[in-house]
């Protein structure tokens, strides 16, 4: 992570933007120490919803079933399931889009 002094900061600050936005972080300074982390639209979204699915325990353990599930090879393949709930014309590549859209 790079970091800057809030006067650097200050004086770059388009650069900055730009430098997150292109995946970097920004540790932002003062007397040496870093006080703000600058991040991405796109990365700060992902925490929220990373934040979220962690605090909420419903969740949390539905995914330790699920994860116990596949571990014991109780899982469907993707094929059968599209064909089960008619998606077949639905392909892998929007699946995975939704996906990081989420």
């Amino acid at each position: 992570m790079n970091t800057v002094s809030a006067t650097t900061a200050r004086a770059n600050l388009y650069d900055l933007i730009d430098e997150v936005a292109s995946g970097k972080r920004v540790g932002i300074t003062n007397k040496g120490e870093t006080k703000a982390i600058l991040v991405s639209q796109e990365e700060w979204n992902a925490m929220i919803v990373t934040l979220e699915t962690l605090s909420d325990p419903e969740l949390m353990e539905q995914i330790k079933e699920s994860k116990k599930d596949i571990k014991a090879g109780r899982v469907h393949n993707w094929e059968d399931v599209k064909k089960e709930f008619s998606l077949e014309d639905v392909s892998d590549k929007t699946v995975k889009s939704r996906k990081k859209r989420a």
